[in-house]
Order: C-alpha cells, then sequence, then structure tokens
C-alpha cells in the first residue's frame, strides 16, 4: 500500500514540473503588456489606457465577457469622476450629473446648479495647472452653460418666492462663485469666463431685491444708498456691486 502511495506521489511531482515547464513557455499578449507598462510606468494618457482596456475586452472569451463588462462599468464611472472636459470618458461623468440632478427638489435646484458651476470652474483650474490648452475651449463651454442654468433656475426661485432669507442664501453663493471665478481670471488670465448677456444670475437676484426694497420704508440714509445700488445695476456691469449694497440694505437692521 505505501509503495502505491508512493507511485502517485512520484506521478503527481512529474505532472506538476510537467506543467510548470509549460507555464514557462507561455508569453502574455501585446495588448496586455502594453497596458500593464502603461499604467505602472504612466507612458499612456488615461484616454489611451481606455482604448487598451476595450481593446483587451473584444479579445475576451465569451464566458468572460460578463464579467468583464461588470468591472469596465464600474470602472468607467469611476475614472469618469476624475475627467475633464474634451477627455474620453467626460460624457459620462455628464450623465451621471444629470441622473443625480433628477432627485433634488425645485427649491434645492438653484443652489445645486451653483455648486456644479463651481465645480465647472475647479475643472478649469485644473486644465490651468497642468497647461491642457485644448481642453480650455470645451471647459469654458461647459462654464457658460452651466452659469445659464443657474440663471435659469434662479430666475423660477425669484418668480415664485417672496422669502427674503431664500434670496439672501442663493445671493451669498452666488457670490463665492464671481469670487471663484475672479480669482482663476487673475491666477491663470483665462479669458472667456465673462458672463454672456441675458446669462447673468446676479442681474435676477438684484431686480428681486430691487422690487422688494422699494415696498420698503428706508431711512434718508438707506435710500441713498438704495439709489446707488440701483445706478449700480442700470450701469449693466456693476451687478456685483448693486448685489452688495442690495445685501446690505434687506439685512436685518439693529
Amino acid at each position: 500500500m505505501a509503495y502505491f502511495f508512493v507511485i502517485i506521489i512520484v506521478m503527481t511531482q512529474k505532472e506538476l514540473i510537467f506543467k510548470i515547464r509549460e507555464l514557462r513557455q507561455i508569453k502574455p499578449r501585446e495588448d496586455w503588456v502594453s497596458l500593464t507598462k502603461s499604467q505602472i510606468l504612466g507612458e499612456e494618457s488615461r484616454n489611451q489606457s481606455v482604448a487598451s482596456i476595450f481593446q483587451l475586452f473584444f479579445s475576451l472569451k465569451p464566458s468572460y465577457i460578463g464579467l468583464a463588462i461588470v468591472f469596465i462599468f464600474f470602472g468607467a464611472f469611476g475614472f469618469a469622476q476624475s475627467s475633464l472636459p474634451g477627455d474620453l470618458l467626460y460624457p459620462v461623468k455628464k450623465i451621471v450629473e444629470r441622473s443625480q440632478a433628477v432627485f433634488v427638489s425645485e427649491k434645492g435646484k438653484p443652489q445645486a446648479s451653483i455648486e456644479l458651476a463651481n465645480k465647472r470652474l475647479e475643472e478649469l483650474t485644473k486644465i490651468a495647472e497642468t497647461n491642457q490648452v485644448k481642453k480650455i475651449a470645451p471647459a469654458l463651454e461647459e462654464y457658460q452653460a452651466s452659469v445659464a442654468q443657474v440663471t435659469k433656475n434662479l430666475a423660477k426661485v425669484t418668480a415664485t418666492t417672496s422669502d427674503p432669507l431664500v434670496i439672501r442664501e442663493l445671493a451669498e453663493s452666488t457670490q463665492k462663485l464671481e469670487k471663484n471665478k475672479e480669482k482663476l481670471e487673475q491666477t491663470y488670465g483665462i479669458a472667456g469666463l465673462e458672463i454672456k448677456e441675458g446669462s447673468n444670475p446676479m442681474k435676477v437676484l438684484v431686480e428681486w431685491l430691487i422690487n422688494d426694497l422699494e415696498k420698503r420704508t428706508l431711512t434718508e440714509e438707506q435710500s441713498l444708498l438704495f439709489e446707488t445700488a440701483k445706478k449700480d445695476y442700470e450701469a449693466g456691469d456693476r451687478f456685483n456691486e448693486s448685489l452688495e449694497k442690495l445685501l446690505f440694505l434687506s439685512s436685518p437692521q439693529e
């Protein structure tokens, strides 16, 4: 019996050695080597890596395709979150943002759109920091589109609300957006961040505050400041200055 087990062990060892020798002769596919090398050394861009992944996908056996789809699906969404305008996966990022916006209430949409506009400025900052000149134009288009959406959402709120606190909170968020834009302009000298005519969110807020303050009783000093704020508004390019004065007048006075 012992002799029988020795024969089995010896045969098993011989088979194992044979299998190991077979494995030594196996060479990885060139596309797998290229993808692995790019991931380790960083020789290819993200777009090229993604393209290589899809090449590998189509070379898989049918039994592995289902599993690969799951990995690609979740991997694409992960990569998309850090993508920038002009990247291959940026449309995926936009789809995710739109799907999230569906769950935002009408009341919360103005604030959510302001936050999204700030994200567009963050993307522009990353592009400027890494000097990706080709991506500046599409990033500017995304920023302008986001500001237009902010204006649209603010117009809906100002047409339906009579709560000064709501307008004040939105005005303060809009001012922060303006400051972030100015910082980007001053730091990197990016042109094209000017808000297009008819898409200025501050204009919408200023008009609401003017209408609201006209219904109030103001002191002589407040009336003078109010007139100055209206002149800033009528100038057409001083909405920020007008907004600051109007917010001061609309705030609770001690």
